[in-house]
């Protein structure tokens, strides 16, 4: 059984930066393409970044292009969110999963982005 565990959010000031962490158990994630996912409150769940499996193509929504950045780490089963440049609009809990999200959601982790 595949498990999510989601770590690194937190409250920061606009204009602040924070760096996501998801580990990867029950599966090898280096033949996964892989993504980072929040979801705010009343609104649906939405993609944010996504990353092939060797890192070779990476695709960000229109809103976080040029202020996050998707990585991994396929040695240690883990993916990262690098958040610069934060938005009071970024706001939200952030969940990590495959491309296809097609195992259980982890816990997440909830980012708050407020003077």
């Amino acid at each position: 059984q595949v498990q999510l565990v989601e770590s690194g959010g937190g409250l920061v000031q606009p204009g602040g930066s924070l760096r996501l962490s998801c580990v990867v158990s029950g599966t090898i994630i280096s033949i996964k393409d892989m993504g980072w996912y929040r979801q705010a409150p009343g609104k649906q769940r939405e993609v944010v970044a996504t990353i092939t499996n060797t890192g070779g193509s990476i695709n960000y929504r229109d809103s976080v292009k040029g202020r996050f950045t998707i990585s991994r780490d396929n040695t240690k089963n883990t993916v990262y969110l690098q958040m610069n440049s934060l938005r009071p609009e970024d706001t939200a809990v952030y969940y990590c999963n495959d491309r296809w999200m097609r195992w259980s959601w982890g816990q997440g982790t909830q980012v708050t982005v407020s003077s």
